[in-house]
């Protein structure tokens, strides 16, 4: 059986002559994207996959529905909270209910200091969030597919 020296020191864990390749991970990780291992290579920001005209039509469905959506849910919670509100003012003037509304105005009053407080609180954390999530990244990146969105859903808003 041949020694380690005999075979030039290959297998000798303790031998100097071995050669480690240093790799940056920061270019492989630029060269390497988390979408291509996911989805494989032909995947990518949509900029590159699809034409201008695909991306305003994706996009400005996609707003177009997210519109509608949002105006509809819009109009119900809005017939729902006003309804409370004459139905409340109704039974008041009826004598059902008595508010007082000093009270009212004091709670609403109190109310508005502790949500001042805390938004004042909260920017800095939305702030980080958007700066983490990198949402203008995307923007930047998918101009026409987002130009598209808000156009479609300024139209679902609309109709």
């Amino acid at each position: 059986m041949a020694t380690a020296e005999q075979r030039g020191g290959q297998d000798d864990p303790e031998s100097d002559d071995e050669v480690y390749e240093v790799v940056d991970l920061t270019e492989y990780a630029r060269g390497h994207q988390w979408w291509s291992r996911v989805f494989g290579n032909n995947s990518g920001p949509i900029a590159e996959k699809y034409s201008v005209a695909t991306q305003l039509m994706m996009g400005g469905v996609t707003g177009w529905c997210a519109g509608y959506v949002f105006q509809r849910v819009g109009k119900i919670a809005a017939t729902a909270i006003g309804g409370g509100f004459l139905l409340l003012q109704i039974a008041n003037h009826s004598g059902y209910v008595q508010v007082d509304w000093k009270k009212v105005e004091k709670d609403v009053n109190k109310a508005k200091k502790r949500l001042k407080k805390k938004a004042n609180k909260a920017a800095p954390e939305i702030n980080t969030f958007i700066e983490e999530v990198k949402a203008t990244d995307f923007i930047k990146r998918n101009i026409v597919l987002s130009s598209g969105f808000v156009g479609g859903f300024f139209l679902g808003l609309a109709s």
